[in-house]
This record gives C-alpha cells, structure tokens and sequence, in this order.
C-alpha cells in the first residue's frame, strides 16, 4: 500500500491485524526460518499483537512511558544537544578540509545516549547495542548473520532484566519490570520483546529523521532562511520533514483476516501487507502537485511516520523532542552550516524499513 489514502484505511480496518497467525503462507511453513525479514515476524510484543492482548501490552509499557518522565529529559536533551555540537566543532578543527560526519557525530550519539540513559544502560555495552540495532534494519545483511545478530542481541537485553530486577534503579527498564495493572505484569520474554521494540525504534528511527532533518534544510537554503529569519516555526520543520522524508519507510507486517475491498482492490483473506509510510507522505492525491517538494510553508503537513489508530508510536513525543532541541541551537550555532559534497553523491541507507544515508559529510561553515 502506497497512497496516503490506502495506508491509512489499511490502519483503522480492524480486519487488518499484526499477529502472524493471520499469515497464511507463514503457518503452511512456506516461509523459511532464515528469510531476511524473519526477525520482523517473529516478534511478541505490541507491535505484533492485536486486540486485548495489544491494549494490555500497551498499558503496561505506557505506564512506565509517560509524559512526566520524558519532560524531566528535556533539559537533559539540551545539555546532551550543546556537548555534542562543541564535539561536533572540535571534529571539525582537527579535520582535513573541515569536514565532518554529522550522522556519526551527532545524529547517531543524541539518541543513542537519550536511550540508553533512559533504560539504564551502562556505558559499556552501549555501542555493541546500537551495532545490533543496525543489522536490525540493514537488508544487505546476510539471513544468518541477522539471526545471530538478533540472538546476541536478545541475550544482551535479557542480562539487563536480570541486572534491573537485582539492582533497581531510576530507569524505565526497572518501570517495565515493576509496571502491573490489576496484578498483571510484562512476563519475562514480553519484557525482552518490549526492550528490543522501543530501544530499536528510539535509536534508528530517530537518528535518521535527525539527519534527514538536516539535509532537508541544507538542501533547501532559502527554507532554512525563513526558519532563521523568524517567519516559521521549528515545528513547522519537523513536520514536513516527517511528511517528506520521515525515517520509516516500510514497516513489516501487516495480515488480512478475511477476503475484502482495500483501497478498491480486493485481497484475500491470510494475505500479508506492506504499508508504505514514506510513500504516503509525497501522495499527490493527499497533497497535490507539489507532494514531491519539501515545503514549510504548506498548510497540510498531514503524515503517517508515527503510524496511525491504536498501533500509533508511543515515542512519538521523544522523538519530536530530540529533534526541536537539537535543530535550534545547531542552527543558531553554525548558520553556515552545509554539505561537504552533492546531495546526490549521499549513500543511502540499504534499507526499506528505514529512510536516511550512510553518511552526512558538512562543513561549519
């Protein structure tokens, strides 16, 4: 599904769902255990789930997830924005030419840090984490190194659950693990499950729509002017970026129940769907002519980056706030700021779950 249209019914339908056992040529075992998107199937936690099952997994996350907990990080946000920003400028005094890989420098550390301070990980194990989370996403990656990859991974998270249960500790990984609703709790695995899904998603998602963020703007000179000049708002940025180029492409999966019309073609009932997030963000039909054109100035910056309906993103609210405490004070710190090389000459990720480049070569000034 690729219109903005078709992917949004596609969410609210309830004959849509997440659980695999909905996937007809899954359960025939016609799908191989080293298939490239196996992990992605294989999953038990919201993101997977429907139903009751779905709103209890989502209560119990949420309960640790809140509002109040992610406000007290803001201040943190922008201390953390300001050391990386002097990382950034020191990098690039001691390069050749200047030049910097912002992506690495800070696009990556922002909310690999936020992330890891959010669950409690300690310092060590932190760069071995964001190098899984990257195989997670990369589909040039060989079936059976994913599978170790993932395997090494799950055991990582689970010696983080054994630690937060004997040593508590101010963390939602402690949260998660002490999270009940009417004595009710997260089992062992749903706590594993639940740790790969939100560390997953709140390191590579945003890391990607920071940089894209950024080569938004450098690519549209005259855009950036009107944010500096006072004329639109940062938020304004944000959102086009998410519609434009957000960090999630494809998301995997998603099964008929049953045989009905979707977006006026019928699909069989056990048929797995691919819904195309990024697809439905340049939708002509949705926007109009100049759908394919980065534009804060549009009235209509309408996305579905953080997905939509009861499945909607419950880091949403992070993520936006990493993004507007960084892009300011880079901004107001380097207004020279610029690509290093043609945009066109950018690697791209080799990936479709995920939107962005390898690399994001700049200069300061």
């Amino acid at each position: 599904m690729t219109t903005h249209a078709a992917v949004e019914e596609a969410l609210a339908d309830p004959r849509v769902q997440k659980d695999k056992k909905h996937w007809t040529a899954f359960n025939a075992g016609e799908i191989p255990p080293d298939w490239p998107l196996i992990s992605w199937i294989i999953a038990e936690n919201m993101l997977t789930s429907d139903g009751a099952e779905h709103t209890r997994l989502r209560k119990l996350v949420s309960r640790a997830f809140t509002p109040r907990r992610l406000e007290r990080l803001r201040e943190a946000i922008a201390v953390l924005a300001d050391g990386l920003l002097d990382d950034l400028e020191a990098e690039a005094a001691a390069a050749e030419g200047g030049v910097v890989d912002f992506k690495a420098t800070v696009a990556q550390r922002l909310p690999m840090t936020v992330i890891s301070d959010l669950f409690g990980l300690d310092q060590e194990i932190r760069p071995k984490l964001h190098g899984q989370v990257n195989v997670f996403f990369d589909q040039s990656i060989a079936p059976d190194q994913a599978m170790a990859t993932f395997m090494e991974m799950w055991a990582l998270l689970t010696d983080l659950v054994a630690t937060k249960r004997a040593e508590p500790g101010d963390d939602l990984t402690t949260d998660l693990i002490a999270a009940r609703d009417e004595g009710d709790r997260l089992s062992e695995d749903e706590l594993v499950w639940s740790l790969v899904l939100i560390i997953s998603a709140g390191y590579e998602t945003t890391m990607n729509l920071i940089a894209n963020a950024v080569r938004a703007l450098l690519g549209h000179r005259d855009q950036l002017d009107l944010v500096l000049a006072g004329e639109v708002g940062w938020d304004r940025v944000l959102e086009e970026v998410l519609r434009w180029d957000g960090a999630s492409g494809f998301v995997p999966m998603r099964y008929t129940t049953e045989e009905f019309a979707l977006a006026g073609v019928t699909v069989p009932a056990g048929e797995p769907l691919l819904l195309g997030y990024g697809s439905a963000g340049r939708d002509p039909e949705r926007h109009g002519d100049t759908a394919d054109l980065f534009d804060i100035t549009r009235e209509d910056t309408g996305h579905l980056s953080f997905s939509h309906g009861r499945h909607y993103c419950l880091g949403a609210s992070l993520a936006r706030m990493e993004v507007l405490e960084l892009l300011p004070r880079l901004f107001a710190r380097f207004p020279g700021l610029d690509l290093a090389v043609a945009d066109q000459d950018l690697e791209p990720l080799p990936s479709f779950i995920v939107g962005g480049v390898q690399a994001l070569p700049v200069r300061l000034s």
